[in-house]
């Protein structure tokens, strides 16, 4: 009978121990899965180079920071990017919003490359954001001058936008075509009115993007 309960008692503790082990094992394969998802771009260095106006804006009136330096200024807080604002060195862009949109018009018929203020060492970047408002559905032309003054060779570019409807319009392809030897990855489109007057709903945007590009 003493011999009997031996037995079983060992069986407890070597199953136990099977299961044990088991746990342990599919904990460790958990684990590693978890710090692989967050190191996807651990170390890489992150620009976040935006071209934003503010002045009057179409559906949030006149404006002290642009739309779309807000969302830049989301994206560098949560990937600990730099950031550069690519100003035009003689801006004489309009404050007023149809003043504004005339002038880029003529920019884009003219096919224009404005001088940018300041330069940035793109080469000390692995992903280099680029962000701008949607004007006429196309770039603003000063982002024509920055991608095309820059080697994006080896460089992850990621696109994102600010609009009232019309999204990046076919913006991505363009800086594709810019940006030839690099890797460009899906871009963010968030409204302007979001932007500017429901920060938490951006906010919520661009987390969700971050994320699922690894971030």
């Amino acid at each position: 009978m003493k011999l009997k309960i031996i037995i079983a008692v060992l069986l407890v503790v070597i199953v136990g121990a099977i299961f044990l082990l088991k746990s342990n094992n599919n904990g460790g394969e958990v684990m590693a899965a978890a710090e692989s998802t967050t190191k996807v771009n651990s170390g890489k260095k992150v620009l976040v180079a935006y071209f934003s106006k503010n002045g009057e804006q179409y559906s949030v009136g006149t404006i002290k920071k642009g739309n779309t330096k807000i969302i830049a200024e989301m994206i560098a807080a949560k990937t600990g990017g730099d950031t550069f604002e690519i100003k035009v060195a003689n801006d004489k862009y309009p404050k007023a919003y149809n003043d504004l949109i005339n002038y880029a018009q003529t920019e884009k018929r003219n096919n224009e490359r404005p001088e940018i203020a300041g330069k940035v060492n793109v080469a000390d970047y692995d992903v280099i954001f680029v962000g701008y408002p949607n004007w006429w559905g196309d770039l603003p032309m000063p982002v024509y001058t920055f991608l095309e003054s820059y080697d994006f060779s080896g460089k992850t570019v990621i696109p994102f936008g600010t609009h009232e409807g019309s999204g990046l319009a076919g913006s991505e392809s363009k800086i594709k075509s810019i940006t030839k030897a690099s890797e460009v990855k899906k871009g963010l489109g968030v409204y302007g009115h979001v932007a500017q007057n429901n920060k938490s709903e951006a906010d919520k945007k661009v987390s969700d993007w971050l994320k699922g590009l690894g971030f």
